[in-house]
Formats: C-alpha cells, sequence, structure tokens
C-alpha cells in the first residue's frame, strides 16, 4: 500500500467535501459535485478500505470501545489542516475515556487517525 496515494486520495475527498459545503441546495453545480465526491468515497474505499477497517478495528479493541467500525470515510475532518475540531470524526464509546465523548478522526499528512476527548486531549492512535 503506497502511503502517498492514501494520502493525496483522503486529501482530494476532503476538498471535494469542502466544496460541496461551500455550495448551496440551489446551486446549479451541487448535484454534479456530489455525485463527484460520492464517487471519491466509494473508490477510496474500495481500495483503501479492509486496510484502514482493519487499522480501525485495531484501535476500537485498544480503546475498549463497542462502537461498530464505520466506513473509513466517515471519520474525514472538514479540513486537511490535520487538526480535527472536537466534534469532528466519529464517536466512540471507551471504557479508557467513560463519561466523556471521544472522537476518531482519519486525517491526511501523514495519514493518521487521531483520538479527540473533549476540547483537552488528542492523540494519535494510528498511523499508516
Amino acid at each position: 500500500m503506497n502511503s502517498e496515494e492514501l494520502n493525496r486520495a483522503l486529501v482530494t475527498i476532503i476538498e471535494k467535501k469542502a466544496e460541496l459545503h461551500k455550495l448551496t441546495y440551489d446551486d446549479a453545480r451541487y448535484d454534479d459535485v456530489e455525485e463527484e465526491l460520492h464517487d471519491l468515497e466509494d473508490d477510496f474505499n474500495d481500495e483503501y478500505g479492509a486496510f484502514l477497517e482493519a487499522a480501525l478495528e485495531k484501535v476500537h479493541d485498544a480503546l475498549s470501545s463497542d462502537t461498530d467500525v464505520l466506513l473509513p470515510t466517515a471519520y474525514l475532518p472538514a479540513n486537511t489542516s490535520g487538526k480535527p475540531g472536537p466534534k469532528e470524526g466519529v464517536w466512540i464509546d471507551s471504557e479508557k475515556y467513560s463519561g466523556k465523548e471521544a472522537r476518531l478522526t482519519l486525517v491526511p499528512g501523514p495519514v493518521r487517525l487521531l483520538l479527540t476527548v473533549g476540547k483537552s486531549v488528542q492523540e494519535e492512535v494510528w498511523k499508516a
């Protein structure tokens, strides 16, 4: 697996999501951009899904999480900064952080999974 290609694909999807987010539903380009995004996500999940889902399962296990592992594209942030906000990514239930809002986010540059707990904790829990 080529981590540079994985990173490029991830950045492309995040940028397309940002482009779609800027459009209103009545924008003539909305449906086309939305379709492009879905195609990118499908291709990404086909190409990297098994690899990333295995990594996500390991992270979920390490965090003692009973939360289901979702498709990798569900874990994406709103931008490519590599520093997701406390509400980005997928909420997970973790015994390690019981009673706190914990989220996993798949970020680029390099491709890695970040665990965010509230506004105070952000740690890398996996790296491609």
